[in-house]
């Protein structure tokens, strides 16, 4: 009787299914090679421990992704971890729809103790610098140029230009060398406007660029701005500067061979590299030398992975999120897509391995965001329907690009009317 019971309960054990890994949603907006690369670090997660699953799934532009997670929060099946592009930050924060990330680890016991970039930790944090969001993928400005076209024009491919009263000597001999593109860029506001604002350690917008209250006006029709797109107006004009588009459509010229100078993400550097059929270098975004506190720090681009309000259990977020900090992770990833590294640690691990004597032109951007402390104008920018202001920006500049306005005329009229989207986001 007895060896029969115990027949019957190790049947009933072995019959017993695994106990299922809880699952954690995670949706974003990467594909292409960084989707891959994206996998990889969950399927690495998802190997190294059995409690947890990630589950990663692309949900198209981060407009798209942000709009399906706020929808799903509405409807159901919202996921753990969303990721949002800088300039949706202050309207993911302004709903309630997630929940701060140092309250979530702490939550879950699971510490974040890193010692992180202060220019990549600062934009996704709070008044008392505790992190809102864990940094993912982000970039800053660099400065590429041609090392081919440099040595055609007889310009030393060693030497980029540093400040930008060298750039017009620069310009002009690429000019009479034959390149009708000497000179364009990406992303016209981010990197123009927003960035040579934090370059300088100029205000954007006034409390902190918007970081230190939603009272926030913008300010950037200042003494910096009028000097600098006059300049570029001037450029313009004489041939010395081209204007791409609003996207990254100067990065395909400049991969072309068509454009000598480009001034875009440091991201973009893995995905340059690939097409140019020409050296090219990467050099430090140049400033006015002449400008007190020039240079300061620039910013940074990308987006923050938030964690979703709602959820009943939030504790495998919490440890994914964990595991994407640790230097090893942040060290592959970095290596691996051209973004900046999240930590120090991350940063000196992927020094010692050697990669930075390798492929110098990665540690460029980390060094712009190592350089300085960032101040409350260089910080971060942190404004409501951002994605409008940017494409009120875009349109003022394009009006001086074609001649029909002046600098200042844009430079006023863009933040009045940016004043207004920010009026009616309140």
């Amino acid at each position: 009787m007895l060896k029969n019971l115990l027949v019957v309960l190790v049947a009933a054990c072995v019959a017993l299914p695994a106990m299922a890994a809880e699952e954690v949603r995670f949706w974003h907006a990467m594909n292409g090679a960084l989707g891959q690369e994206l996998e990889k670090l969950a399927a690495k997660f998802n190997d190294a421990q059995k409690e947890y699953r990630v589950v990663p799934a692309y949900k198209g532009s981060y407009d798209e992704t942000l709009a399906a997670a706020l929808a799903a929060r509405k409807n159901g099946g919202a996921p753990h971890i969303v990721q949002v592009y800088e300039v949706g930050t202050a309207d993911v924060m302004a709903n309630g729809a997630v929940r701060p990330l140092w309250q979530v680890m702490a939550d879950a016991g699971q510490p974040l103790e890193a010692k992180y970039v202060p220019a990549v930790a600062g934009y996704f944090s709070d008044a008392n610098g505790r992190l809102l969001a864990l940094p993912f993928n982000t970039s800053t400005p660099v400065l590429y140029y041609n090392k081919d076209a440099f040595k055609a024009a007889k310009l030393d491919p060693a030497s980029p230009p540093k400040t930008w009263y060298e750039m017009p000597a620069v310009l002009g001999a690429l000019r009479e060398s034959g390149k009708e593109c000497a000179f364009t860029t990406a992303w016209q506001s981010w990197v123009l406007l927003e960035n040579m604002s934090a370059w300088h350690n100029q205000e954007f917008a006034t409390h902190a660029n918007g970081m230190a209250g939603a009272q926030a006006r913008l300010a950037f029709n200042s003494r910096l701005m009028v000097r600098w797109i006059s300049m570029l107006s001037s450029w313009n004009k004489s041939g010395y500067f081209t204007y791409s588009g609003r996207r990254d459509e100067a990065e395909a010229r400049f991969a072309a061979g068509e454009c000598a100078i480009l001034t875009s993400s440091s991201a973009s550097y893995a995905e340059l590299k690939k097409h140019a059929k020409f050296d090219f270098g990467v050099a430090q975004l140049p400033y006015y030398d002449d400008f007190a506190g020039a240079p300061q720090n620039t910013l940074i681009g990308g987006a923050g992975l938030w964690v979703m309000a709602g959820q009943p259990s939030t504790r495998g977020a919490a440890k994914f999120l964990a595991f994407l900090a640790k230097p090893e992770v942040q060290a592959e990833w970095h290596q691996a897509t051209g973004y900046v590294p999240l930590t120090t640690a991350a940063y000196e691990l992927t020094r010692k391995q050697g990669f930075y004597a390798a492929h110098p032109g990665h540690e460029i951007a980390v060094r712009q965001l190592l350089l300085k402390n960032p101040t409350r104008d260089s910080k971060g920018i942190r404004l409501p329907a951002f994605v409008k202001i940017r494409g009120i920006i875009d349109e003022e500049l394009e009006a001086v690009w074609a001649s029909k306005k002046t600098p200042m005329d844009a430079l006023n009229t863009a933040v009045a009317r940016g004043n207004q989207v920010l009026d009616r986001a309140k």
